[in-house]
């Protein structure tokens, strides 16, 4: 791996991490059907937000065989198969809402769920790296996109899922840029380091304006009302306060963390490379979010962090284009991280305020679809983290990386915003 070529004074290079040049940590090519097999799987699947809203999806997943994994082969067939039965996992927990979730998931669903995620390193709960980058494909020709699978809350629901897809995608120059700033580094080329940190910068902008998008194609009342239950898990979650035992699996219950931004592999190669040094409650969340990555993902974010600081080799240089490529970046990161707090501003906190008021008046709320929310993620992210908190908290990190003033012979009017 590229930690012992390290080293041996080998380049670094993104080779051994399935980081894919053309779509960075997107699953290339993901496959829309498993062998025939797994049709049963597929099936259900396939109409998760249809059983849910009918009630029935836990009676058809009852009914469902005990499938072996055996012939799952290939990596892009487990990242599906991770991906339909996570899906069929969220609809069945949640189906009737945080009053009647369930203690067991069962066998014929909670074996081949765990047999499946333990050969791809991955936990048996909906990820990051299933709904995200292993959930699309090419509508047509002009490169439209679409899901594979759904999760309820309708044209809500694939905006989300596509939105944070096209971030990913934004974010493929910055990290093919990683490589060449550490490469850079180890052999003092400022003006490649430099050139590297323009394009991160870049990058990170569009990223952000990716973002933006959030507000065009996902309606905040669906999101919160609906869909966000969807994406709990059963750790750190009053709905589910002893987990889930997986049936067949063991006999205690396991915890794990629903849905969460931290999950992506992206801020955290960012943070490594930056010299991001978080405090400690967020750092433990952090960490163990990586625990949701695929492992080989995880390895470059430790990789990248065992590397000479970046910060400390802009400081020696002294040299001014250089510590303004660095500053910008930094600047970028901290604008991508406010911008996240709008969003989720938008998307969380207004609406669980609207929640909280419908409750206190005691109103016929059954019209307002935030009132469906579970009231106990009113002030929690879906990963488990009190969220308004950890996001200041990490945006406030951000902003200690950037030079010292001596570090800076001009300052770029924009590089504070």
């Amino acid at each position: 791996m590229a930690s012992a070529e390290t080293q041996r004074g080998a380049p670094f290079s993104l080779d051994s991490y399935y980081v894919s040049e053309e779509l960075g940590f997107v699953l290339p090519d993901p496959l829309e059907n498993l062998p025939s097999y797994y049709q049963p799987w597929m099936d259900i699947a396939l109409r998760v937000p249809e059983l849910v809203h009918s009630h029935d999806l836990r009676s058809h997943m009852n009914k469902m065989p005990l499938l072996s994994t055996s012939f799952l082969q290939k990596h892009r067939e487990l990242r599906l198969a991770h991906l339909v039965l996570s899906m069929i996992t969220m609809g069945y927990v949640w189906q009737e809402g945080e009053n009647n979730t369930v203690e067991m998931l069962p066998r014929n669903l909670a074996v081949p769920y765990w047999e499946v995620s333990q050969r791809l390193g991955l936990p048996p709960i909906l990820t990051h790296a299933d709904a995200v980058l292993a959930n699309w494909r090419k509508k047509d020709p002009k490169a439209n996109l679409e899901l594979l699978v759904r999760l309820p809350g309708g044209d809500s629901v694939k905006g989300f899922f596509l939105v944070t897809l096209l971030v990913e995608l934004a974010a493929v120059p910055a990290i093919r840029s990683i490589p060449t700033v550490i490469n850079g580094v180890r052999c003092s080329d400022t003006e490649a380091v430099t050139k590297a940190l323009d394009n991160i910068s870049q990058s990170i902008q569009d990223m952000n304006d990716a973002l933006k998008l959030m507000h065009v194609y996902v309606d905040p009342s669906v999101f919160y009302g609906i869909m966000r239950i969807y994406l709990s898990g059963w750790k750190d979650n009053p709905c589910m306060p002893k987990g889930l035992v997986y049936e067949g699996v063991q006999t205690e219950p396991m915890e794990y963390s629903g849905g969460s931004a931290a999950q992506s592999s992206l801020l955290h190669c960012f943070d490594e490379l930056l010299g991001v040094k978080h405090e400690e409650k967020s750092r433990d969340f952090l960490t163990r979010m990586r625990n949701y990555m695929p492992p080989a993902h995880r390895k470059l974010i430790q990789d990248i962090s065992l590397q000479p600081s970046l910060r400390s080799f802009v400081q020696q240089q002294a040299n001014e284009d250089l510590s303004k490529a660095f500053d910008v970046c930094v600047s970028k990161l901290l604008a991508l991280r406010s911008y996240h707090i709008n969003v989720v501003s938008r998307f969380i906190t207004v609406p669980a305020a609207r929640a909280r008021q419908l409750r206190k008046n005691s109103q016929d709320s059954e019209r307002e679809m935030v009132s469906r929310a579970p009231t106990s993620l009113e002030e929690r992210g879906t990963g488990g983290s009190g969220i308004m908190t950890f996001l200041k908290t990490v945006r406030d990190k951000t902003k200690d990386v950037h030079l010292p003033e001596t570090n800076k012979k001009t300052v770029h009017p924009n590089c504070h915003q």
